[in-house]
């Protein structure tokens, strides 16, 4: 197929999923809290952006929730640093800098707590934190850092899929608050939900009470999921997940992962989104994140990511000089 022709394809095929499910704007955004066919509505535009970290720091010890004003005290000290930031003169990168971030324009955490005040996004264990790692878990890490450190640009596939523009960082599934594009777009159908993620373009097509499951040996990047109701709640059962995505990437999970997510809206301004981890060989036990997502009156804008595949040459041919300079060089 020519390229004129891939794009005539993947217009129509944008035309048809916006004709199934509705517009991609702002204007797509569900007041009722029911489909037409019973439902709970969670379409709409959701923001996740928040301060509250991932796991409680530890100064806080066992505190589970902040007080009204302690959230209010670091909410105002986001404000302020975000007006700081913003307001500090331009400077130039110095050699030997960090030169491969972005300066504050370009970052968009939130200035917000979660409405629960709650020290941390990890609900389960109470200690607020990400379980140890099991035996073996600990041995892949201890391999993968030896690995990091000697290969860290052998070929691309080195590199995070993150900084080669596959899969956006905060996407997973799971899905986690961070440094910027922390929102996504839900439909519905009476058989399918998608979830269409700000982040870079990553779209998942989530088939309802229905669907056939893929054998172990078949993973995918984002793994396959599957929905179904329980009352309220949407609850998505995700398997199969290939050993690089964003999520699996960054905290070292297997291709064996059980992921649950749950999607609960719990008033017209809230959707509570929960997802549960378990994978016996990396943590000792399951654990869970809670994270209450806004509604939005703004759109989910067209992502575009090229700095990584741009800087690829640079990056590989970089580490090709090192090589040579230190004699390690192999053809």
């Amino acid at each position: 197929m020519s390229h004129s022709e891939q794009g005539v394809a993947k217009v129509t095929l944008a035309v048809i999923v916006i004709m199934v499910l509705g517009p991609v704007g702002a204007g797509a955004q569900s007041t009722s809290l029911q489909t037409d066919w019973g439902h709970p509505d969670l379409q709409g535009v959701w923001d996740f952006r928040t301060i509250t970290p991932m796991e409680r720091p530890e100064d806080l010890g066992d505190q589970a929730f902040l007080s009204a004003e302690e959230a209010a005290g670091l909410e105002q000290a986001a404000v302020d640093r975000e007006a700081r930031l913003w307001n500090e003169a331009a400077r130039r990168t110095e050699a030997g800098g960090n030169v491969g971030a972005y300066n504050n324009f370009w970052l968009d955490r939130g200035t917000r707590t979660v409405g629960s005040r709650r020290t941390s996004l990890i609900v389960d264990p109470p200690d607020g934190q990400i379980p140890p790692l099991s035996e073996a878990g600990q041995q892949r890490a201890d391999a993968r850092q030896v690995y990091r450190r000697d290969h860290p640009a052998d070929s691309w596939e080195d590199r995070s899929v993150g900084e080669r523009c596959v899969l956006g960082f905060n996407s997973g599934p799971p899905m986690e608050p961070r440094a910027y594009n922390n929102h996504l777009q839900l439909f519905q159908t009476q058989d399918y939900v998608v979830i269409y993620n700000e982040m870079v373009h990553d779209t998942r097509i989530i088939p309802i009470a229905h669907g056939v499951e893929l054998p172990d040996t078949v993973t995918q990047w984002m793994g396959q999921s599957l929905g179904r109701w329980e009352g309220e709640t949407l609850v998505v059962d995700t398997t199969n997940f290939y050993n690089k995505n964003s999520f699996t990437e960054r905290h070292g999970s297997t291709p064996g992962m059980q992921l649950v997510e749950r999607f609960t809206r719990t008033d017209a301004n809230t959707l509570v989104y929960q997802f549960t981890v378990e994978d016996q060989d990396t943590w000792t036990m399951p654990w869970t994140v809670e994270v209450p997502m806004a509604r939005s009156d703004d759109q989910v804008w067209e992502y575009a990511c090229h700095e990584g595949n741009y800087g690829m040459d640079g990056i590989l041919a970089g580490h090709r000089a090192e090589e040579l300079a230190n004699g390690s060089f192999r053809r």
